[in-house]
């Protein structure tokens, strides 16, 4: 895990990021500077010296990967660190403490070869072990499927993850099943090169069509339950959404939503932040009625609407990324699950009857 931040002398580890949550992309980057005295020494090297945790085939896939750049520019193992070298790099993040119990899991596995596997993951179910959730997760059933993941041989508690979605929203995560592919799968993620596109249910309509929302997000100082939107900068971590309004339903919208960025909880706050919390997410205040009457028939409707997804309505439906072996560009495609695509009838009936 990165550390908050803290006055450092040079050649000393530097997060680039404070860090009060983690991030749904999971993945580390750290920024060395070499003092005024460093002999010179190749970079492989140096970095097994700095990144004590990270091994040299590990170091040596990330400058394969061009996840390691000195003073801004990708280079080779055996370029040699010179004084005054800014060196940064990019890592899939370790492993944590503990271990994964293998279960027996049915997976919608989407698609599966040699380097990385897509899978759809259903509302409900946590993707990685932490407390309260040591069993039952993603994770778990990852580690039966292949039990020789490259950070899951010995038990970890993350196998093949390079990022996640919340338990209760539905839709696509990618799992890279080699070291290799984990570093460049991180790469792309962290130069915002996967393309993530998400189907949400809001209350209310944007005003606007489309648009960007950028704000920092971090945990929010009066609940740390929830992510808070903070524009000026002052606290968390720089964050963007793009919007696009797909179809109108009187009191509700669907929402196309484009990451640019993977902060927890992003979609749900930065939605939010505008005046649109996600229809049934009662975390962020959805699950009671925010537009349109609060009572009588209309109150009566929205009630039974609840009821059909008692959870946020938010799907994970595409991701784009070039293949780590290959370099193919590859998209896919999950479509709505029954509860989310039953909301959606039941509003677009409603909205069709003109109340």
């Amino acid at each position: 895990m990165q550390q908050e931040d803290e006055d450092l002398f040079t050649d000393d580890l530097l997060p680039l990021d404070d860090e009060q949550d983690p991030d749904d992309e999971l993945y580390e980057h750290h920024r060395i500077q070499a003092d005024k005295r460093q002999e010179l020494l190749r970079l492989d090297k140096f970095l097994m010296n700095r990144l004590p945790n990270a091994s040299r085939t590990k170091i040596q896939n990330a400058i394969r990967a061009e996840a390691v750049q000195v003073n801004e520019r990708p280079v080779k193992s055996n370029y040699r660190v010179k004084p005054g070298d800014v060196i940064t790099i990019t890592l899939p993040e370790p492993p944590r403490e503990g271990k994964v119990v293998p279960e027996p899991m049915e997976l919608d596995i989407r698609y599966e070869d040699d380097s990385l596997l897509l899978v759809n993951k259903p509302a409900g179910l946590v993707v990685h072990p932490a407390y309260g959730n040591w069993q039952g997760t993603l994770v778990n059933g990852l580690a039966y499927h292949f039990q020789h993941l490259p950070t899951g041989r010995n038990g970890e508690i993350r196998p093949g993850l390079v990022h996640r979605i919340d338990k209760d929203t539905s839709g696509l995560l990618v799992i890279g099943k080699t070291e290799w592919a984990m570093t460049h799968l991180s790469q792309q993620f962290f130069h915002h090169t996967i393309e993530r596109t998400y189907l949400a249910l809001v209350w209310g309509v944007p005003k606007e069509e489309q648009g960007t929302i950028t704000g920092h997000i971090g945990r929010s100082l009066k609940d740390r339950k929830v992510q808070a939107v903070y524009p000026d900068g002052s606290y968390g971590k720089h964050a963007v959404t793009h919007y696009k309004v797909l179809q109108s339903f009187r009191h509700v919208a669907l929402v196309q939503c484009n990451l640019e960025t993977g902060r927890t909880h992003q979609i749900r706050a930065h939605m939010k932040h505008i005046g649109h919390p996600l229809f049934s997410d009662a975390t962020y205040g959805g699950d009671k009625i925010l537009y349109g009457q609060r009572t009588g028939a209309y109150k009566d409707f929205v009630e039974k609407v609840l009821a059909v997804i008692p959870r946020q309505a938010l799907h994970a439906k595409s991701l784009g990324f070039v293949h780590p072996v290959t370099g193919e560009t590859l998209h896919f495609e999950a479509e709505l699950p029954a509860d989310f695509e039953a909301a959606l009838l039941k509003w677009a009936a409603y909205a069709e009857q003109g109340y």
